[in-house]
């Protein structure tokens, strides 16, 4: 096809659409009005989702990016646009999350020099490219075809991580000749190293208590993943990232249960995951570490493990079930055990932690299976990462190692945004949910049922708590003044209820279910909590 005569603008919304790309989260302003002048034309192909904040455009690419493990796009003004959005990238960095962010930028030619431009900031491409995996600034309409084609295979190959884009405002209408698009194909994946899979193997085989511990790197390689560890009767264990792999499987363990079955394991393999916890903290004298990651980075960043398989997931753990077989040992009563790990460490997770779990029980209950949780930093929240059970990937969003306090609300609404026949539920504090309740007027013109639950305890619960506990109760800066929740929903349009017991959050919940373009608010009023951290901070046990 013969080149186009367009400006930048034009070429990078036929980017993005040639890349696959239906909706934008963006927020307007002066530096990119050409850009949203040319997405107007776009309409019919190219949605547009505007928010009330930066920052939940960011955690609105973010909710899509990780409910659908596809890229997904915002767009921002400089300076302090890009700012305010930092936080969700900081995010969807941690969290591995496909998202482009398209950042305007000051006149070309003003760039470092403090002139005093509307929105200059010093090394905004420096600090865009601390929070993305590759950025590029674009000088001209030209450049922008090489340029998202790059952005899209940086998105799609290796470690997932997010990618920036800026574009200067005097650049935007600057005219040329563009080729057409063309789709980003990404480069092939590291080819499986068959002898560190045979070697693999055999570890894995022969051990007579294996464990598997996996994150957000094995999400794509459920069935793998599975085969492998009822192969060698291996309990997987998932925290955040990695929750519904196996889905609800026998061999499906909690962190605190992996915690139980660590002590005793001879060969653990990890697939996808930083293994912050068990590496850094539980101890691993005596035992044979295995790792599959597709960040090279990862052999050593913590501690050397005895094998590393760099490679995607997918066709690394094929290639090791497909050769344990020959090496596999009997394991007799090592399935009996694991579920005897499991009963006796979950009843007491239910027992101390009881008022948490009735209100999650009822939420696994009435949540339908295909339906998204998206956790918050909360006391339910933390409770639902070692409790909640999760049928499948992709349903479970947590912050990750960020913990980024907020992030939930709007992260939902992009989960719904792009997974619109799916429910989708939020549980938040009242803390942490006034960070973005801004974007309930987001959900409401956006027509975007999510069901959004506020436990609210009139404090930021978590401060409080270790306030008491460890400086003599001496409380500052952690005790809130809140509005009335449900008044607040109903005066944006949304529908707002209230549920004083698990009972009443049921009948809540199916009302709110039942809402599917308009969004629901119900607010819980709760006590102090019962604290989760003895089943997340857990001890050396090796």
């Amino acid at each position: 096809m013969a080149a186009e005569r367009m400006n930048t603008a034009q070429a990078l919304v036929e980017g993005l659409v040639a890349n696959g790309l239906d909706t934008l989260y963006a927020l307007p302003g002066v530096q990119n009005d050409p850009f949203f002048d040319a997405l107007y034309h776009a309409q019919n192909r190219l949605r547009v989702i505007h928010t009330r904040h930066e920052q939940g455009s960011g955690y609105m690419a973010l909710g899509a990016a990780m409910a659908t493990g596809r890229p997904q796009g915002m767009a921002v003004v400089p300076g302090p646009g890009l700012l305010n959005a930092s936080t969700a990238l900081a995010t969807a960095y941690s969290n591995n999350a496909r998202v482009l962010a398209i950042s305007g930028q000051i006149p070309l030619q003003t760039i470092g020099r403090g002139t005093g431009q509307l929105h200059e900031i010093v090394g905004q491409t420096e600090i865009l490219r601390t929070l993305t995996k590759w950025t590029a600034l674009v000088k001209a309409p030209g450049e922008v075809a090489p340029l998202v084609e790059q952005a899209f295979a940086q998105l799609l190959s290796g470690r997932p991580r997010p990618v920036g884009l800026e574009v200067p405002m005097d650049v935007w209408q600057r005219t040329a000749a563009v080729h057409p698009h063309r789709a980003a194909v990404p480069p092939a994946p590291p080819p499986v190293d068959e002898d560190a899979a045979e070697d693999a193997a055999k570890l894995l085989g022969q051990a007579e208590r294996p464990m598997i511990v996996a994150g957000g790197g094995a999400l794509e390689a459920g069935a793998e993943l599975l085969a492998l560890a009822e192969a060698i009767s291996a309990p997987v264990m998932t925290f955040r990232m990695g929750r519904g792999v196996i889905g609800t499987h026998a061999l499906d363990v909690r962190l605190p249960v992996g915690h139980r079955l660590w002590k005793d394991a001879d060969v653990v393999l990890l697939v996808g995951t930083r293994g912050q916890n068990p590496l850094g903290t539980w101890g691993t004298a005596g035992l044979k570490i295995l790792r599959v990651d597709i960040d090279p980075e990862e052999a050593t960043r913590v501690n050397r493990p005895d094998l590393f398989l760099h490679g995607e997931a997918k066709p690394v753990l094929s290639a090791i079930a497909a050769r344990v077989g020959r090496h596999n040992r009997a394991r007799p009563g090592r399935l009996e055990a694991i579920a005897e790990a499991k009963a006796a460490v979950m009843a007491n997770v239910e027992t101390t932690l009881a008022p948490q779990v009735g209100f999650l029980q009822v939420i696994r209950e009435e949540l339908p299976e295909d339906g998204i949780f998206v956790d918050e930093l909360t006391q339910v929240g933390y409770v639902s990462r070692i409790w909640l059970p999760v049928p499948a990937p992709r349903r479970f969003l947590s912050t990750g190692l960020q913990g980024t306090l907020g992030w939930g609300f709007a992260t939902a609404l992009g989960a719904k945004a792009a997974c619109p026949d799916k429910p989708v539920l939020v549980v938040n504090g009242d803390g942490g949910f006034m960070f973005t309740v801004q974007e309930m007027a987001t959900a409401v013109q956006h027509r975007l049922g999510v069901v959004a639950l506020v436990f609210n305890d009139g404090a930021f619960g978590n401060v409080r708590t270790f306030q008491r506990q460890n400086f003599g109760g001496r409380l500052i800066a952690s005790e809130l003044r809140n509005p009335d929740f449900v008044k607040l929903a109903e005066s944006f349009g949304a529908q707002g209820l209230r549920a004083t017991n698990p009972e009443e959050l049921r009948a809540a919940l199916r009302r709110g279910f039942a809402s599917t373009e308009v969004p629901t608010l119900i607010e819980i009023p709760v006590g102090e909590l019962p604290s989760p951290w003895e089943f997340i901070m857990l001890p050396k046990v090796r």
